[in-house]
């Protein structure tokens, strides 16, 4: 006979029982998101942003113009000379955690497509970390320098710019849409004319 904790229904893993607390689970849920979202680590570059960083970048470039998500991702990219773009996985997710803090606002363009503006707890977040964000900035315009510096750096930008465009796009469509094929074409005819240069 077995004596210890009784679960409620669907028993320790797939019930909440009586004993679950709502709002806990949200602060949990949302700190999970947090530390997935922001410290997410690049197998291949290491982490380009410490916890909490890429949210104070976005809340930075908000602040300067509303801006969509893809303008905020080609942003840092052009920031980081070509050499990092963060992923629509990390940034949107971010975005919508900005936008429940009370950092930002949301608002639908004449496309339906969300852009994002800075409210007045963001301004005020902004005031309050102005040093941190000045070393951020500087940190991404080292990184910029040292790539213009290495051989080959104007490639590896063009490289960059077009993976993201590509990951943002796909990101947009539906699977079996024209414009994807459209943009297999155009990368199919850019590989063609490289193979073909004299």
């Amino acid at each position: 006979m077995m004596h210890g904790r009784k679960f409620g229904p669907g028993g320790p893993r797939g019930g909440r029982g009586r004993g679950w607390n709502a709002e806990i689970g949200q602060k949990f849920a949302r700190a999970f998101a947090e530390a997935a979202f922001e410290g997410v680590q690049s197998k291949r570059r290491g982490r380009m942003f410490r916890r909490g960083e890429l949210r104070l970048v976005l809340l930075h470039l908000i602040a300067e113009e509303p801006r969509h998500g893809y303008d905020l991702i080609r942003q840092i990219e052009e920031m980081t000379g070509g050499h990092y773009a963060p992923s629509p996985g990390i940034v949107y997710p971010t975005l919508t955690l900005m936008a429940e803090m009370g950092l930002i606002d949301e608002a639908a363009d004449d496309d339906g497509k969300k852009v994002y503006s800075i409210a007045t707890a963001g301004t005020t977040r902004l005031e309050e970390e102005q040093a941190q964000i000045a070393e951020i900035l500087e940190r991404l315009d080292g990184v910029s320098k040292m790539g213009e510096a290495s051989d080959g750096a104007s490639i590896r930008r063009a490289v960059h710019n077009l993976k993201s465009a590509i990951r943002i796009r796909l990101a947009e469509e539906d699977k079996g849409s024209d414009k994807i094929l459209d943009v297999a074409a155009i990368i199919d005819e850019a590989a063609s004319k490289i193979e073909r240069l004299k």
